[in-house]
Formats: structure tokens, C-alpha cells, sequence
């Protein structure tokens, strides 16, 4: 008994010895806080191998929370849209959403909280402002199919044009359409004002007196349309054979180059070189498809067709 005691005793004072000295020494992941031991990983847990404690559980899972197929591996976002310029707030504000689920006292208490929230998330007249422009905005750009990149662009603009007060006794929805059509050029896409106000709220004249205010005083970097930027979706409207595009362009450049097209209508331009390119390499396309592809009367491609043909 006396011997069994003993051995007892040493076996504890050695654990304490031990313990003690593991707790001076520095520590792996992978030894055990009270005995030393070595853990083993069990599902979110970790446990010691010789005296069964938990050292860790509930372990932080560091991935998103939510399924990508697209970049697992490299994309660094973990939750919420991402930061975009076409919202007022940059898109970091929060909403609260509608469910069927939630009946009486509760969902009508959601809806004052809802209505709270949307007050104070839009809490001058500036930021309604900016709300208005950017939904008109965004409608716009996905009305007119165009890339997300020239939405942002037009929602900077419209931003810079708020800053600059130029707002003032003009329509938003003008300067909504211009900022779209200034976004355009800039990108080089080409689309008309005609193409652009037939889509939007503002009238042609609303559209010119903000592009007007916002090429005065924020000094646009825009030039001429070239008429060989509307060629390739013309030629696309218009089934033409690749053969007769690139003819087009070249006519385009020559037309430009020559001065043919100076104080011309780029577009009327563009519709005039696919129809003469047409001609020359008998392909179908009358005077009156490419006027009506370009929105212009046949006697505007008449007319450069035949400088075009007197200049060869």
C-alpha cells in the first residue's frame, strides 16, 4: 500500500513538474496547455491525446460565407455587394427586405422601421437628388445595353456636375441623359442623342442644355465622333459582309482624311460609306436601309455618296 502510494505521488509530482515546465517553455499549437500532451484535431475541436482536454473549439472558419464557382482561391471578398458608384451611398448601407412570412403586429412594425430607415438613409435634398439621377441612370444603361463600366462613369459625372452646382433651374433627367451620352463618348460607344433622349425621360433640348452647362464648366474630354465608330453596328444591323465593312472603313477614313466629312453628320457619314462600299463590291444594301439604320433621310447619304464616288 505504502508502495503504490509512493508511486502515485512521484507519477503526480512528475506531471506537475511537467506541467510547470511546459508552461515556462514556449508552446506549439499542437502541445497540450495542462499536461503537455500532444492534441489531435477532431472536427471543429482540438484535444489533448493524454488527458482528454479541449483546447480549442468553435474553430474560425476563414472562407466565405457564401458558394462561388467563379475564383475560389484568389477572390478576397467575403460578404455583402460589392462598392459601386451607382448608388448615392456607395452601396454600403443596409435594407430591410420584405418577407410573407412576418403577419400582423410584427410586419407592420417592419414597415414603420422600413419607412424610418429609408428616411434617414436619404436625409437631404442632395442625396434625393443623386437617388433620382442614378436610377434614371441605371435604367438608362440597361435599356441602352451598354457595360457597366459607362454606368459608373455617368454617375461620376453626374456626381461632378452637383459638386460643380450646375443642377440648378435644369432638369435631373436631362443631365441623366447627358451624363450617359458624355460616358458614351468618352468609352468610345457609340450612340446618338437621338438614340440616347428616344430612351430617356429628358427631351433633346433638356439633354442640350446640360451637356451644354457640363462641357462649359467641367471641360469634357470629348472630341468629334468619328463615322467609323458606328460602322461595325450598322454593318451588323444591316448584314453586310465583313469584305464590305472593312471597304466602308477605309471610305470612312478617306472621307475624314479629305474633308468630306467637315460639319457632316458622322452618323449620315457612316451610312453613306456602307452603302457606296455596298456598290462597289455588289452587295445588297439600298440608299433606303442605310439611311433608316442611321435614323437619317436618304437624301443625307445621297449626298456624301456622291462627293465620295467624285472624289475617287
Amino acid at each position: 500500500m505504502s508502495e503504490a502510494r509512493s508511486t502515485r505521488a512521484r507519477s503526480q509530482g512528475t506531471r506537475t513538474t511537467r506541467a510547470a515546465n511546459a508552461r515556462s517553455e514556449p508552446r506549439s499549437r499542437e502541445e497540450c496547455p495542462e499536461c503537455g500532451g500532444r492534441t489531435r484535431a477532431d472536427d471543429a475541436e482540438r484535444v489533448c491525446a493524454d488527458c482528454g482536454l479541449v483546447v480549442e473549439a468553435d474553430r474560425i472558419d476563414h472562407g466565405p460565407e457564401w458558394r462561388s464557382f467563379d475564383d475560389d482561391d484568389t477572390n478576397p471578398e467575403r460578404t455583402g455587394a460589392p462598392i459601386t458608384r451607382s448608388r448615392h451611398d456607395r452601396g454600403l448601407s443596409t435594407e430591410i427586405g420584405r418577407s410573407t412570412r412576418v403577419k400582423g403586429r410584427k410586419r407592420r412594425r417592419l414597415a414603420r422601421m422600413r419607412t424610418q430607415h429609408n428616411r434617414a438613409r436619404i436625409s437631404s435634398k442632395r442625396d434625393r437628388n443623386k437617388v433620382y439621377a442614378y436610377t434614371e441612370i441605371r435604367r438608362l444603361t440597361g435599356v441602352l445595353e451598354l457595360p457597366d463600366s459607362i454606368r459608373d462613369t455617368a454617375c461620376s459625372l453626374f456626381d461632378s456636375a452637383q459638386s460643380e452646382s450646375l443642377l440648378r433651374g435644369r432638369s435631373l433627367e436631362g443631365f441623366a441623359a447627358a451624363c450617359v451620352y458624355v460616358a458614351c463618348r468618352t468609352a468610345d460607344v457609340p450612340r446618338t442623342v437621338g438614340e440616347v433622349c428616344a430612351e430617356a425621360k429628358a427631351t433633346e433640348d433638356e439633354h442640350a442644355a446640360a451637356f451644354d452647362a457640363m462641357n462649359r464648366e467641367l471641360g469634357l474630354p470629348i472630341g468629334p465622333t468619328a463615322p467609323a465608330e458606328y460602322l461595325p453596328r450598322f454593318a451588323s444591323e444591316l448584314d453586310c459582309p465583313p469584305a464590305v465593312e472593312r471597304r466602308a472603313t477605309e471610305l470612312a477614313e478617306r472621307a475624314v482624311s479629305e474633308g468630306i466629312a467637315n460639319g457632316r453628320n458622322p452618323v449620315g457619314v457612316a451610312a453613306a460609306c456602307l452603302y457606296t462600299a455596298a456598290r462597289q463590291l455588289d452587295a445588297d444594301c439600298t440608299q433606303q436601309d442605310a439611311a433608316a439604320v442611321a435614323d437619317v433621310t436618304p437624301v443625307t447619304v445621297r449626298r456624301t455618296y456622291v462627293e465620295l464616288t467624285d472624289s475617287v
